[in-house]
């Protein structure tokens, strides 16, 4: 074919595209010139998109608003608490602690200081809450995952700069709780001797910087707070030298703000020391404060009626002195006492015979003149045999 003939082929095809264009264009004038036609179109194009997709709508369309804070980001995991007896806190991943066979050496849980140890571990979920109840009876509430967390040989962060505490306000007990329901309790001790139970449920809502747990009058002090099912048995020593064994149903639940009843009927000058929960065959370890101690089988406390003077539980006069603790302890279980003079010593609890209630007991601590023992704690091992 010609060059010629080639060339007028294609400028017969560009005339026939530009005279279609004129007509499109004077076509979409048109359609925007007349509303009609616009609404026209558009019930044509969706007259055929149900034909073409006719069936039932496979969304849901809803018009709720859904929040989503903080919380909702953390992952739920189980994590390993520690607390030390000089108040440091911290939080690791389970799986930190590897499984091991039986009589494996296990891992170091934490670097702590000589006067320094471990006195609490619980394991809890990142969305479980922590409740610190305070002497001056308040009760401050906070998530696991708030708890810093740290690495196997790290301390930990003080309890005190993780609560906004009054002054001379200082942390007393710390219990982790998964649900708030109403089949458990709060069980309280005060160090003049009142108890009080109240429902679990009651502490579901507690403001950022604290709730009252119990009222306090004059120079009252928490001393104790124990989680119950309410059909249990508490038993109450005094710095006296003396113990009481009574029922929780002896003790009404009363609400939150409550003063609570008499637990133990208190000497001029007597104090509350412990206060424990028994549970099972356990026994009762009793220290007074010049290094002396016994255990007694629990079964050794005759249950009485809340509110007596209880029975003798060690004796305090001569070389004793006052008592500065109970605890109810097993024989897998260690002690950790602290004395005045910066004095600590450990203890496994299988070296302290079980004899007797009323009974001297037998020497634990050797104290320098002067010196006294001023506190007792169960101590959780930092190499655990097992998981």
């Amino acid at each position: 074919m010609r060059l010629q003939r080639l060339t007028g082929l294609e400028r017969e095809k560009i005339d026939t595209e530009y005279q279609e264009l004129l007509k499109k264009i004077a076509w979409f004038k048109e359609v925007l010139a007349d509303v009609g036609k616009v609404l026209s179109i558009i019930k044509d194009e969706l007259l055929e998109l149900k034909e073409k997709y006719n069936n039932d709508r496979r969304t849901e369309i809803v018009y709720d608003v859904i929040d989503i804070d903080d919380e909702d980001l953390i992952p739920i995991e189980d994590m390993v608490i520690t607390i030390t007896n000089t108040g440091y806190i911290k939080r690791l991943p389970v799986d930190t602690y590897r499984q091991q066979g039986r009589g494996g050496k296990g891992v170091k849980g934490m670097e702590t200081k000589e006067e320094d140890f471990v006195k609490d571990l619980f394991i809890a979920s990142t969305h479980d809450f922590m409740l610190y109840f305070t002497n001056k009876g308040k009760v401050y509430r906070r998530k696991i995952y708030e708890i810093p967390s740290g690495g196997r040989y790290s301390r930990g962060k003080a309890i005190v700069n993780l609560l906004e505490l009054e002054q001379g306000e200082s942390i007393t007990t710390n219990i982790p709780i998964k649900e708030f329901d109403d089949q458990h309790f709060l069980f309280m001790a005060t160090k003049n001797g009142k108890v009080k139970k109240t429902p679990l449920l009651e502490f579901r809502s507690i403001w950022r910087v604290g709730k009252k747990a119990i009222g306090l009058l004059n120079d009252d002090e928490l001393a104790e707070v124990k989680v119950t099912d309410g059909t249990q048995d508490v038993i109450m020593g005094t710095r006296a030298g003396k113990a009481i064994r009574f029922s929780e149903h002896d003790v009404r639940s009363t609400g939150r703000t409550a003063q609570g009843v008499r637990g133990i009927r208190l000497r001029n000058g007597d104090t509350v020391i412990g206060m424990e929960i028994i549970k099972g065959d356990e026994s009762i370890l009793t220290i007074t404060e010049n290094g002396y101690g016994k255990r007694t089988a629990t079964s050794g406390y005759r249950t009485q009626t809340r509110g007596g003077m209880g029975v003798i539980n060690i004796k305090t006069k001569g070389r004793n002195g006052a008592a500065v603790a109970i605890k109810l302890v097993e024989d897998e279980d260690e002690l950790m006492s602290t004395s005045s003079g910066g004095i600590v010593i450990r203890i496994p609890v299988n070296t302290i015979s079980i004899i007797g209630r009323n009974t001297q007991g037998v020497r634990i601590m050797r104290m320098k003149e002067g010196d006294q023992v001023v506190a007792v704690a169960k101590v959780v091992k930092e190499e655990e045999n097992g998981e």
